[in-house]
């Protein structure tokens, strides 16, 4: 039998009598240990496979790709990782490398269904869970969330352009008053000049008030809004704010506010935009599906 082909218990046997030869008999040791004293003989002049050479060697690319991705990258991701190094490995060989060296994913949560509702009196949906558009700034998706910390919430406001899933514009305060949503909204307005985008957000007090309407409409914004307690109205916004709880806060309480606002910078603008692979957008990063998309346009005109 090949080397590379031995179970784990025979080659572990096979390592205990080379570690123990000098005190007790071989011939012993293989009769003990249910082993075949030809095996391993054949075994010292072949210790290492190459394929296991060549699994360590993966290992390590397998590992580097993992904690680049603060633990959350699963097989396929890693596998994507790999390709792009020009590795040619199944996805099956990168899940038991994974599995061996207890490299697991951080998993998501689950969202709670929730039956349709009536619609907003005021503003309607008009999204109507149509979250795959064909070009930038033609439906953005916004929301609000909390994050735990020693002097109290912090609430976190997002933009989400549903076309590259890229977060364009986000804002953090002690309050979850409407100045939080509207200086989201500021950025993104200035980041990507909008002309008739539609935004979609929930029914909250802050998304339903007279400045809210008075600015989407001084910039060229059209506001939507989901049923009433229809959080899959809304299901972009809110897988994103599963992404950064599972993949960054992770249930952890911040000693300030200050401490928790540059981690959430850090996950938004330093890993999720420019880094992480995405599903939905064939596995790139919502910058790189953007970049693409330009090039391609350029490349039209």
């Amino acid at each position: 039998m090949s080397s590379k082909k031995l179970p784990s218990r025979t080659r572990r046997a096979y390592q205990f009598i080379e570690s123990h030869r000098n005190e007790f008999s071989v011939q012993m040791m293989c009769r003990l240990l249910g082993v075949a004293r030809a095996g391993y003989y054949a075994w010292l002049n072949h210790p290492v496979s190459d394929r296991a050479h060549e699994d360590a060697r993966l290992q390590r690319l397998i590992r580097a790709s993992f904690i680049a991705s603060h633990g959350i990258y699963g097989a396929p991701r890693v596998l994507q990782d790999l390709r792009e190094r020009g590795e040619t490995c199944s996805k099956h060989r990168v899940a038991r490398l994974m599995r061996e060296n207890a490299l697991q994913a951080l998993h998501g949560y689950r969202i709670r269904h929730i039956p349709a509702a009536k619609p907003h009196a005021l503003i309607p949906n008009l999204l109507r869970r149509q979250f795959t558009v064909s070009k930038p700034n033609e439906a953005w998706v916004a929301d609000i969330t909390y994050i735990r910390t020693w002097q109290g919430w912090l609430y976190l406001a997002v933009v989400v352009d549903l076309f590259s899933r890229q977060v364009v514009g986000w804002a953090v305060k002690p309050t979850i008053h409407r100045e939080l949503v509207l200086e989201a909204v500021l950025k993104a307005v200035r980041s990507r000049r909008p002309r008739n985008t539609l935004i979609h957000s929930d029914q909250g007090t802050q998304y339903g008030s007279d400045a809210w309407r008075r600015l989407c409409k001084g910039n060229h914004l059209e506001p939507s809004m989901s049923r009433r307690a229809n959080c899959w109205d809304n299901a972009v916004a809110k897988s994103f704010f599963s992404s950064l709880k599972k993949e960054r806060i992770k249930k952890r309480i911040y000693p300030r506010r200050d401490a928790a606002t540059s981690d959430i910078a850090d996950y938004i603008d330093g890993f999720y935009n420019p880094i992480r692979r995405h599903t939905h957008l064939g596995g790139v990063s919502p910058d790189e599906f953007e970049a693409t998309h330009r090039h391609h346009r350029s490349g039209v005109h």
